[in-house]
């Protein structure tokens, strides 16, 4: 361990104290820590000193990246490595932080784990998407979580066919679709009503929304499947395409979105073992108040 690329939540003020503490404890360890010149211009906004010995990530190579914060800084954190991937641990400042493997209270627990290498990895799936008007690519992006089309314009109705493997499924007045990977199905997907999908299981979700059709259900789909959506000529309303809430693009009357399985994935380092059924759990406080478990039975 060389060189870890701290990122950090605008949202929450502590975020810059707990990423001063974090880059001195690594420091001390002969850890080098570099942070985006976006995060660099947050600490002078604030008032504060960047850390000790920090200095501008300039695209170097990286051994991981810690983010302080919840999912949207692990998004932020996986467009500025996209190009380097490095594995990617986020300790949650925020809310649910559904996304991150440690809570702020671990903090130093997780850095002695970061300076001894005493973790591992696993790779999530990730989204490409094409979009096509008149024949010709007009725009191009990735996803973690999911790629949304939806409607431009609170009004009006965006009319679309969705296909799938190069077939036509249904067509449309709705809200939006939204193509959805195995870790997105806990974020947006969720929020439409799509399934949660285990994040060992190999799909993809699509969810229409609010649409305006007798066949109108959330699909789990073969993740090697291309999904496209196209906006019908006759549409009353216009487009927007959005890349896990980051990236977008207005699309026009007849334009093609295709989405399908990106071959790069997003390394994310894993320190909770515990079963994926524990972090639903806590991560929404679900009640399980009467649970006798298998041992029950015996």
């Amino acid at each position: 361990m060389q060189r870890v690329l701290i990122v950090i939540s605008h949202a929450d003020d502590a975020a810059a104290d707990e990423a001063r503490l974090a880059c001195e404890h690594l420091a001390n360890r002969g850890i080098a820590c570099v942070f985006d010149k976006e995060d660099l211009e947050h600490f002078a906004a604030l008032g504060v000193g960047s850390p000790d010995g920090a200095s501008s990530y300039a695209g170097e190579d990286l051994d991981l990246v810690l983010v302080l914060g919840g999912d949207g800084s692990i998004l932020r954190a996986a467009e500025l490595v996209d190009k380097n991937p490095a594995p990617i641990l986020g300790i949650n400042l925020g809310h649910v932080g559904f996304m991150t493997e440690a809570e702020r209270s671990e903090i130093s627990k997780v850095l002695d784990a970061v300076a001894a290498g005493d973790f591992s990895t696993s790779e999530r799936t990730t989204l490409e998407v094409k979009v096509w008007q008149e024949g010709t690519e007009v725009f191009s992006s990735w996803a973690i979580n999911e790629v949304a089309v939806e409607k431009s314009a609170r009004e009006r109705m965006l009319e679309v066919v969705l296909e799938i493997d190069a077939r036509p499924v249904s067509s449309f007045g709705c809200d939006g679709v939204l193509v959805s990977t195995p870790t997105g199905s806990t974020a947006y997907a969720f929020s439409a009503g799509g399934p949660v999908v285990w994040p060992n299981v190999e799909a993809f979700v699509v969810v229409p929304l609010s649409a305006h059709a007798l066949f109108a259900r959330p699909m789990v789909i073969d993740p090697q499947s291309t999904v496209a959506i196209e906006v019908l000529r006759r549409s009353p309303g216009s487009g927007v395409l959005w890349c896990d809430g980051r990236r977008t693009f207005d699309l026009g009357a007849g334009a093609r979105i295709e989405v399908a399985k990106r071959p790069n994935p997003v390394k994310m380092v894993v320190l909770d073992y515990a079963p994926f059924a524990d972090r639903l759990v806590r991560k929404f406080s679900l009640p399980v108040s009467g649970w006798r478990g298998p041992e029950a039975e015996a």
